[in-house]
């Protein structure tokens, strides 16, 4: 991986990259800040069909000539086609974009309190028996609702993806995926910006020689989260994956999860978040 030990964690016996490259709203050509995510030694892809990126995705993994057992894809269905048929089309339509006759894993992007539970579930579950996914998940769900999908799916659940920043306190959530033996994928992981004036952040990664990002990137891969950071900068794509040459000592990282805050959340969208833990 260009040189980086990325580790890797395991969840229902999936294997996943502890950080990921994510791609919701990427600004430039998609296509060629992917495939330089790959050169950099990103090996974890983070896509969804409601981002509009996953043509981009399959482009950078084309260019990048990177082989396709070496990578772990995920792809989302978004909210608005959890029905059976129009989860099998969604899927297959991601696919056919990515460039890919299977994602590692598939994750339904945001709950829908007007379709089913168990419908989506069983067309979850449908997907990975057909072999178009290795592994299955939710986003965006409570802990209620994940035990919940996961009493209703055949297939295991191997994690949630859910905002994971330190202005949001999210330990109940971490806490309860750790028992459930599941992977916590943090989107947000850098606040989309708001750390990057933080004092207290700012000054341990002055005393560290590292980066902002580096820092609040490293708290998270500390507790065994696995952020996906996005970016379209190419030195920003190259220093996020230098979150595992250092550890961050007990007490800078008791000052970083101080920084929690009530109105710590970003992604909140009206009509569609659930009732947060």
């Amino acid at each position: 991986m260009a040189g980086i030990n990325i580790p890797m964690l395991t969840a229902h016996g999936a294997e996943m990259p502890a950080i990921g490259f994510g791609t919701s709203g990427l600004a430039g050509p998609v296509g060629e800040i992917v495939a330089h995510a790959l050169a950099c030694g990103f090996r974890h892809l983070d896509a969804a069909r409601k981002y509009g990126t996953e043509e981009g995705v399959g482009e950078g993994i084309r260019l990048a000539k990177v082989p396709r057992a070496e990578l772990f894809i995920t792809t989302k269905v978004s909210h608005e086609n959890l029905r059976a048929g129009d989860f099998a089309r969604s899927v297959e339509q991601s696919l056919r974009a990515l460039g890919v006759s299977y994602v590692d894993l598939l994750l339904v992007h945001w709950p829908n309190a007007a379709i089913p539970l168990a419908e989506t579930m069983q067309a979850l579950a449908k997907a990975k028996r057909d072999g178009l996914t290795r592994h299955v998940g939710v986003a965006n769900f409570n802990i209620a609702m994940v035990d919940e999908a996961a009493r209703l799916c055949p297939e295991p659940l191997v994690g949630l993806q859910a905002e994971f920043h330190p202005y949001l306190d999210q330990s109940k959530v971490l806490a309860a995926l750790r028992q459930r033996d599941m992977f916590f994928i943090g989107y947000c992981p850098l606040g989309r910006g708001r750390l990057v004036n933080d004092p207290v952040i700012g000054d341990i990664a002055r005393r560290r020689g590292k980066s902002v990002a580096q820092i609040a990137l490293r708290w998270s891969v500390q507790q065994g989260v696995v952020p996906i950071p996005r970016s379209s900068n190419r030195q920003r794509i190259a220093e996020n994956l230098a979150a595992f040459d250092f550890t961050l000592s007990d007490d800078e990282m008791r000052r970083i999860t101080a920084l929690r805050r009530s109105d710590g959340r970003i992604a909140n969208p009206a009509g569609r978040a659930p009732a947060w833990d």
